[in-house]
């Protein structure tokens, strides 16, 4: 398997690293074609915002360049960014200087069933719920054990994704994706300053929708407003976007909105 770390092929990593201790780090997952990352401006302003939140200081154009001669070596398939503090001793406090670590892993591209994007997919009710933490807020940081736990909640087939909402009811996101409402023709996502990830995927769709004219919010969402939207899909950066068909008993049709969304993303993953 293709890795790097800071900048050289390796697969060794210090067992001071603070990203094995303590999480303390942030991870990037970026689609890969033809030797060029996908979404790369918005992959890169997210890494910046939480390296500048969680006071990582790292020289990003350095970042760029490393990312680039990966996935040109890679060629087609998924990389994934990984930045640590660096090592340090034992305790919390961090190390001054801190001296951040690089880390580039290769992936092939999942090989999910077609039938996701073209039928829709089935969501599995998450018990696991989002800690609220504005501080953590929408960062892509190595602290993942309640995705972990919600994970592992199934193992059917039947179920490609879960519900996640955070500790006081409300609809924040999937597993491993973005969550968006179509209610009346509006693009409703939840509002992610207390919980859950800012995804590249779903900021280009919203960026799309609102340049299209059609109306987007970011906003609370309750269970009920789920249950009663129009359409619903998931998003990310590396499948682009699956239509939801059912949660529990519920069902949802797959819409034309949803259908121009996926085109967007489509042409996205595939340039």
């Amino acid at each position: 398997m293709l890795s790097w770390v800071d900048g050289q092929p390796a697969e060794l990593l210090s067992v001071k690293d603070r990203g094995v201790a303590y999480g303390d780090g942030l991870f990037e997952t970026i689609a890969v074609n033809a030797g060029q990352p996908v979404l790369l401006e918005r992959h890169l302003a997210r890494l910046a915002e939480g390296c500048a939140r969680l006071k990582i200081h790292v020289d990003l154009s350095i970042v760029r360049t490393q990312l680039l001669a990966f996935s040109q070596q890679l060629g087609d398939g998924v990389a994934k960014l990984i930045l640590t503090r660096g090592d340090g001793q034992r305790g919390y406090a961090p190390p001054q200087p801190a001296q951040p670590r690089l880390m580039l892993q290769a992936g092939d591209k999942p090989a999910y069933p077609p039938v996701y994007a073209e039928q829709g997919v089935r969501l599995f009710p998450c018990v696991t719920r989002l800690a609220e933490q504005p501080l953590l807020a929408g960062l892509k940081h190595l602290n993942r054990l309640e995705q972990v736990l919600a994970r592992s909640e199934w193992q059917d087939a039947e179920h490609a994704e879960g519900l996640m909402l955070d500790t006081s009811g409300r609809v924040i996101e999937g597993v491993y994706s973005n969550l968006i409402l179509i209610s009346q023709g509006a693009l409703v996502t939840a509002d992610l300053s207390r919980c859950g990830v800012a995804g590249v995927m779903r900021a280009e769709l919203l960026a799309h929708a609102a340049s299209s004219g059609i109306a987007c919010q970011v906003r609370d969402i309750s269970q009920t407003e789920l249950l009663a939207a129009d359409e619903l899909l998931l998003c990310n950066s590396v499948y682009g976007v699956w239509p939801v068909r059912a949660l529990l008993t519920h069902n949802w049709p797959v819409g034309p909105l949803t259908r121009k969304l996926q085109a967007v993303a489509r042409a996205l993953l595939d340039c």
